[in-house]
């Protein structure tokens, strides 16, 4: 039973990787720690139920990924998807970091696949959770109660008493009841404001009511907009986040990396006008996958189709919603809503575009257009052999890139730039520190994980003395 009135060592907020992380490499370090989780039991874990992977470097070949991944070719695929929007430090030192972190989920109880093979080209680069997000909350979990983590459910944190950079308690509401709640140290590990539509709208406008949360609707930025409030400092667009296309037809809320379509490269994509408006094919689908959902919400109506045909199809992964199928691009037009004659010559100019080329699914190669706008610069090939599939795709917000601003020992820093006397913070709600713009497959585990151990580690060193 846990006893609100103690003071603990160390307070978590959030119950995702990076929470979990922060509980337990804390609990590690000798701290009483206390971790509250404002979704119930059963769907405990915030965003990263739905993940998948994580992003490591390495020197060497490992168990679970091939050849290497040298701290400055990672540091550049990042550097190149952020636009340079990122704090080189902070990030250097995740990308270090995150050579030492396998070792320790495993003795965590997490399982990793051997190396993926196919069109996501990751093998070399993300290792694949054993059973995937929930098995790796699973695993945490676990250890968090067999080292001694307090772990409560259905807990909300309304507000932190913060004075002078120094929070004092936290007020909580607990199965409906309000509580309050003392500690030493504070890590705030509570996600972004993604499932908070009248935030969002803030920034989007009516925007927002097209948009779909592909993950938790938790996510509602309470804590975030609390600390903001009482002057820690902010990092980040509040107008980004890291979005992806998925199937029109998901649900609103939570419907997670399932959801997902990787057509993409392999096809094109029109807006409701029937025009394309972006290159399909500009980088391998892992470094660019993560800019269609934003592109999608720029587009009239929040809503873009994918068109490819027959010999396409079978070369990205299988969807959940079954693809629009029709033997011609009139009659697929037509299925999608679309002006069956904007289309047709839509398609018409692209296919007049496409460059003979050597075509290779599985990295750049050589298909491209010519005097075509937008170009597609690699995987061009005519749309020609039928079948013809389509897929109806919605902006898929996965978290904001507002939070709080941290220095490398997760502390967080005060307006003044000061650093809080005893709050620290992991996972989304710093991300922004490090991803300014866009997404790097598997990198947000790679930063939930690397600032979860150093908060966990921090808070709980902080605490004892």
């Amino acid at each position: 039973m846990v006893d609100l009135t103690r003071t603990y060592d160390v307070l978590v907020i959030g119950g995702g990787n990076a929470a979990v992380c922060a509980a337990v490499t804390a609990r590690e370090a000798g701290a009483t720690v206390l971790l509250l989780e404002h979704a119930p039991k059963h769907f405990r874990g915030g965003n990263s139920r739905h993940t998948r992977n994580f992003r490591g470097m390495h020197t060497a070949p490992t168990k679970v990924l091939t050849g290497a991944y040298l701290e400055d070719e990672y540091w550049d695929d990042l550097n190149r998807v952020t636009g340079g929007h990122t704090d080189e430090a902070l990030a250097r030192m995740t990308i270090r970091v995150s050579a030492e972190m396998t070792p320790w989920m495993e003795a965590c109880g997490v399982r990793f696949q051997p190396a993926l093979s196919g069109t996501l080209s990751l093998s070399r680069t993300n290792a694949f959770f054993l059973g995937g997000g929930k098995a790796l909350l699973n695993a945490y979990y676990a250890t968090a109660a067999r080292l001694g983590v307090d772990i409560l459910y259905d807990a909300e944190v309304t507000h932190l008493h913060v004075d002078d950079g120094f929070v004092r308690s936290a007020d909580i509401t607990y199965r409906g009841f309000p509580a309050t709640v003392t500690a030493r140290c504070v890590v705030a590990a509570s996600g972004g404001f993604q499932a908070n539509l009248d935030w969002m709208r803030k920034y989007w406008g009516d925007a927002v009511d097209n948009f779909v949360i592909r993950g938790t609707p938790y996510a509602k930025g309470r804590v975030l907009r609390d600390l903001l409030d009482q002057g820690v400092a902010p990092i980040g667009d509040p107008t980004q986040f890291h979005a992806v296309a998925l199937d029109a037809r998901s649900p609103q809320f939570d419907g997670g990396i399932s959801t997902r379509l990787d057509s993409v490269p392999f096809s094109i994509v029109v807006n409701r006008d029937g025009q394309r408006f972006y290159d399909e094919g500009e980088d391998v689908w892992p470094k660019r996958y993560a800019i269609w959902g934003r592109l999608i919400a720029q587009q009239p109506g929040q809503i873009a189709y994918s068109i490819c045909d027959a010999k396409a199809f079978e070369l990205f992964m299988p969807s959940v919603y079954p693809a629009l199928k029709a033997d011609s691009i009139a009659e697929l037009a037509h299925k999608m809503g679309l002006d069956v004659a904007t289309v047709e010559k839509t398609v018409a100019d692209y296919n007049a575009a496409v460059q003979p080329g050597r075509f290779d699914s599985s990295g750049l190669d050589e298909c491209r257009t010519e005097g075509i706008t937008p170009p597609k610069t690699h995987w061009a090939r005519r749309i020609e052999e039928g079948p013809f599939y389509g897929y109806p795709l919605r902006p898929g917000i996965t978290f904001t890139y507002l939070g709080v601003k941290v220095n490398e020992n997760a502390r967080v820093l005060m307006a003044d730039g000061k650093p809080s006397a005893n709050l620290f913070a992991s996972g989304e709600i710093m991300a922004g520190n490090i991803l300014g713009r866009g997404y790097l497959a598997g990198f947000g585990m790679t930063i939930g994980t690397v600032f979860g151990r150093i908060a966990g580690r921090e808070a709980a060193r902080h605490a004892r003395n």
